[in-house]
């Protein structure tokens, strides 16, 4: 059943469908609330909610939250509207991405910035955000309503802070590692801590999943930087090689100007000088990093957080709920887009 994926590792043995089809059902529900919470009174806000709700999406941190109440051995009505909340925050989140990105496609459509333009799409994600928070003080639970106010300002400090090094080779893994923290792990290790809470687990449980979702979130940005450098732009649903078109060093390059020396920096110097591989090919980046070992660097350091995450789950009984998160490390790991 296993594959080998662009980069030398396992295809999961399951697709994200049979993992998550535990909580299937109330991701059911929480689609249904998203798409009752778009709804406004000005038909634009509408019209664009609709075009984000069909564009799709993985639902992994609402999924992810679902998950923890359940493994914490409780299902809680409360879950859906939190699920939710968190799906707003991350949506909200890639539209003003797409805008600093320039980015003209999200999911294989047209991104929303290059259909209705930056002003719409600032204005929808500042509706998004605070659509969210709303729902959130519904449930009348101050830590929850910190907790997700914390971690929101985190991901727009890692905004940036990532433009702030934007084109920086001096760039250092850790730099990264906090970029990828405040974006995007943060928030993955958050969904998991409210299901904790809201299933009322203990300290050690709550701090445990934490930690999954922190290490799972990081796994699953790098897999991202990967892909990036590795995937077909038809599977990945948007340009390849954009990260560093846009002058972001994520690990792949990072780890490539530490092993290819003068000439594989000014390569790289050349990209971000351009903004594009007018002078040097990405055929002859992705090269270079293959032949000095940086993606596979970067593969091992993804594998080696999947590692983390997946130990944090022994302090759990076992359940198909704990199977469930055990194998979704593996899911990221071979995922290709």
């Amino acid at each position: 059943m296993a594959a080998v994926d662009p980069l030398g590792g396992r295809r999961g043995v399951a697709g994200l469908k049979e993992i998550l089809q535990l909580v299937e059902e109330d991701l059911g529900r929480v689609e249904a609330l998203f798409q009752e919470q778009v709804r406004s009174d000005v038909k634009l806000v509408a019209e664009i909610g609709r075009y984000i709700q069909e564009g799709g999406g993985k639902r992994i941190r609402p999924a992810l939250l679902l998950l923890a109440c359940r493994v914490c051995g409780r299902a809680d009505d409360r879950a859906i509207r939190l699920a939710s909340v968190v799906e707003f925050i991350h949506t909200a989140t890639l539209l003003h991405d797409d805008i600093i990105d320039e980015a003209t496609v999200r999911r294989g459509r047209r991104s929303v910035n290059s259909r209705w333009g930056n002003d719409i799409t600032v204005l929808l994600g500042d509706f998004l955000y605070t659509k969210s928070m709303s729902m959130a003080l519904s449930q009348d639970n101050l830590p929850i309503l910190r907790l997700l106010s914390d971690v929101t300002l985190r991901m727009i400090e890692g905004e940036i802070l990532e433009i702030e090094r934007n084109g920086d080779m001096n760039v250092s893994p850790d730099d990264h590692l906090d970029i990828i923290c405040r974006k995007t792990a943060d928030l993955f290790s958050a969904c998991m801590r409210i299901g904790t809470m809201l299933a009322g687990a203990g300290a050690e449980k709550q701090e445990a999943l934490a930690r999954y979702g922190l290490n799972l979130g990081i796994c699953f940005q790098m897999v991202d930087d990967l892909l990036d450098f590795t995937a077909e732009e038809a599977t990945l649903g948007k340009p390849v090689a954009n990260d560093l078109r846009e002058g972001k060093l994520t690990l792949p390059m990072i780890f490539l100007l530490r092993r290819a020396g003068a000439a594989g920096a000014d390569k790289v110097a050349t990209v971000l000088a351009d903004r594009g591989f007018a002078r040097v090919s990405r055929e002859e980046i992705v090269r270079l990093a293959r032949e000095h070992g940086a993606l596979e660097e970067a593969r091992s350091l993804a594998e080696q957080y999947a590692d983390s995450a997946r130990r944090e789950l022994v302090v759990f009984e076992r359940s198909p709920y704990r199977e469930a998160l055990e194998v979704l490390p593996d899911f990221i790991l071979a995922r290709d887009h």
